[in-house]
């Protein structure tokens, strides 16, 4: 079966969430996410000691934060 990959902008709060479409199931980029519901200017930092606070979230970040590769637009970060 072909996987089909249709890339997309959100916009959320004034913000750009980067989207796709992964076997049939729209798939957000996480960073965007975050940037946009905390203003933050350190996602990556952010996220680091979320997952160090919180030992569950951060055992199942694999299963929950699935790599994938997702085109973007210039100046977005490679998220």
């Amino acid at each position: 079966m072909k996987k089909v990959h249709t890339t997309k902008i959100a916009i959320f709060r004034k913000k750009e969430i980067r989207k796709t479409i992964y076997q049939k199931e729209w798939w957000f980029v996480v960073n965007d996410i975050v940037k946009a519901l905390t203003n933050t200017p350190n996602v990556k930092d952010y996220i680091r000691k979320i997952r160090i606070r919180d030992e569950e979230l951060s055992k199942g970040w694999g299963q929950i934060v699935t790599p994938l590769s997702i085109d973007s637009a210039p100046g977005m970060g490679s998220n």
